[in-house]
């Protein structure tokens, strides 16, 4: 029974905690999005780093507040509670990863994109390695000749936890500068595009 109480914390409770925070440091801080690139109403394949989701999906809801949107998440544990923490800004989960046994979670997305949505991804999700580019989001924007937009950023003050992904929290009422940028892979070959979204995701990103 206890166990059971425990799992359930764990999958709502932790999530809406985590959600009250993310919301307190991102209305306390002093915030100003760069757009590197113009960034319009139209369908985008979204991208940042597994380390910088506690900032990243709000930026999206800044950048694109109305529009249908859905994230690849594990079906671990940790990728529920993300899952269940994105869910308070209405951003679906699709279950699975880029990496291992990612292939059904493509496919999802893909329909998902397919059907207008957009979907939002972590190319070094669930476990790494950190700032390492998986195949998947390049496959989804070359398949569908959709642009990637990369959503980055630098926070003045910020903790970092000692996980795999050094996951960043920014402390609140601090400065972040948001870095958004359209990239389209027309053209390129796969390799040659994975290291232009590799390179742009690196710029801005904190280390």
């Amino acid at each position: 029974m206890i166990k059971k109480i425990t799992h359930w914390a764990e999958l709502n409770v932790v999530p809406f905690l985590i959600y009250f925070l993310m919301r307190f440091v991102w209305l306390t801080a002093q915030k100003k999005i760069h757009h590197i690139t113009p960034i319009d109403e139209s369908q985008y394949i979204w991208a940042c780093w597994h380390g910088e989701l506690f900032i990243s999906p709000q930026a999206y809801r800044k950048l694109h507040p109305k529009q249908n949107a859905y994230a690849i998440a594990s079906a671990h544990k940790d990728g529920m509670i993300v899952a269940n923490t994105i869910k308070y800004l209405n951003i679906k989960p699709i279950k699975g990863s880029t990496s291992k046994g990612g292939a059904r979670a493509l496919l999802e997305a893909m329909n998902c994109l397919k059907s207008g949505n957009e979907v939002l991804i972590t190319p070094d999700g669930p476990k790494g390695p950190r700032h390492y580019l998986n195949d998947g989001v390049i496959s989804l924007a070359q398949k569908l000749k959709l642009p990637i937009c990369i959503i980055s950023y630098q926070a003045s003050r910020y903790w970092q936890l000692r996980s795999w992904d050094k996951f960043v929290i920014p402390k609140p009422f601090g400065k972040i500068d948001i870095y958004a940028q359209s990239i389209t892979l027309d053209g390129l070959e796969h390799d040659e595009a994975k290291k232009v979204v590799q390179e742009a995701m690196l710029k801005h990103t904190i280390i």
